[in-house]
């Protein structure tokens, strides 16, 4: 699994991060900084329930 972000998308509401910690960071004023592009497996549920609750579907994922 590979994590994909549409920066033009994002507008920094941080579901993502509330989601997955460990893997999305989002600054007070700006867009999300993937910190694992490659999640490791047990973060795999987590990342999936970011892309499904971001407001602007600024996120995706690309399986291997």
């Amino acid at each position: 699994m590979r994590v994909v972000v549409d920066a033009d998308l994002c507008q920094g509401h941080a579901m993502c991060e509330i989601e997955a910690a460990e893997v999305f960071s989002v600054p007070k004023s700006g867009t999300v900084e993937i910190i694992q592009e490659r999640p490791a497996a047990g973060l795999e549920a987590a990342v999936r329930l970011a892309v499904q609750y971001c407001p602007t579907r600024a996120l995706s994922i690309e399986e291997d």
